[in-house]
């Protein structure tokens, strides 16, 4: 009888476990990272969700692209506007069913398809104690003294590398290419992706990086330093908008459409400002925290929407590439 008992018990433990719904999310590998939102993400949304939420990280377009409609993805998380018409192309992804309206963005967000989780100004980040002059605009870059170099990241494999072709092509137009032709000179080197150029910076190899307005929280918070800053430039910034998008294969679509609202959630958005080091994108900044609502910020954005980006993007890095070379 005890051990009939024993396997009816084992049986129905692994019924159980069977059952429970697996919600997979791919996510950049910051994002899953031990140091990252995912950990805290998962935790909190499996308080409620009865499911068994699962991080896959690495890269997210050429991933998807590569599977298609036979991507083990419920949930894309990490993606950004300069990317979104390559992934919309896909047919890969469904509608996230929000509200648009509760997000609080510096620009109308009209998107049915991606829907912005956290969000950023990209911005130059130096080292006040090694400059005596904070920069206020690209030209402020060009005339650095010489000793003082900048480390970028590359448009070709970085994100906030294209951001940044992107914007100084907002800002200068067909001025652009000899824009970057005079900025050559004080760029120390151009690295594959953002943490190997904020590595340099944090070494002391660099004294300004390409990064985000909001970069120097983190050394304010975990490390009580407040020399690092993000120099506010009078052209304006380029937003950087990090998305969430539900794929329309999931096989578990209810849990995914949950997770969709859980993102919008006080929750959600309040894991983000000192995990992911950025502005959340459904909160408004008096909901923020102190260090985040006392950050400079920009008067004016300077933003290109998708299809302007697309339109613009092949041309732009080969611009910089052309110049840089020279």
């Amino acid at each position: 009888m005890k051990i009939t008992l024993l396997i009816s018990t084992m049986l129905s433990a692994t019924a159980a476990v069977a059952e429970t719904p697996v919600l997979t999310v791919y996510a950049p590998d910051y994002f899953a990272s031990e140091w990252g939102p995912g950990p805290a993400i998962e935790a909190e949304f499996e308080k409620t969700c009865g499911c068994d939420l699962q991080f896959s990280a690495g890269d997210l377009l050429p991933r998807i692209m590569l599977e298609g409609s036979s991507t083990d993805a419920d949930i894309v998380i990490g993606l950004n506007t300069d990317v979104t018409k390559k992934a919309r192309e896909t047919g890969l992804f469904a509608e996230h069913g929000q509200d648009n309206a509760d997000l609080k963005l510096p620009i109308e967000w009209t998107d049915g398809t991606f829907l912005p989780f956290d969000w950023a100004y990209v911005s130059f980040v130096y080292n006040a104690d090694k400059m005596s002059t904070m920069p206020s605009s690209f030209e402020d870059l060009v005339n650095l003294p010489a000793d003082h170099k900048i480390v970028i990241q590359d448009p070709r494999s970085s994100i906030s590398g294209l951001a940044l072709v992107l914007w100084v092509k907002a800002v200068y137009g067909d001025k652009a290419a000899d824009y970057w032709t005079r900025l050559s000179p004080n760029i120390l080197t151009v690295t594959s992706g953002w943490s190997e150029a904020y590595g340099l910076f944090t070494e002391g190899e660099a004294d300004v990086v390409l990064s985000f307005n909001t970069s120097p929280s983190y050394h304010i918070v975990a490390e009580e330093d407040e020399t690092k800053k993000a120099a506010i430039f009078e052209e304006g910034h380029y937003p950087y908008f990090e998305l969430v998008a539900k794929v329309s294969s999931t096989d578990v679509p209810d849990v995914a459409d949950a997770f969709m609202e859980f993102v919008m959630s006080s929750e959600f958005q309040s894991i983000i400002p000192f995990t992911n080091w950025s502005y959340p994108a459904a909160q408004s900044s008096d909901e923020w925290p102190e260090v985040f609502a006392n950050l400079p910020a920009p008067a004016k954005t300077v933003y290109l929407n998708e299809q302007q980006a697309a339109n613009l993007r092949n041309s732009t890095v080969e611009e910089w590439r052309n110049a840089l070379s020279k």
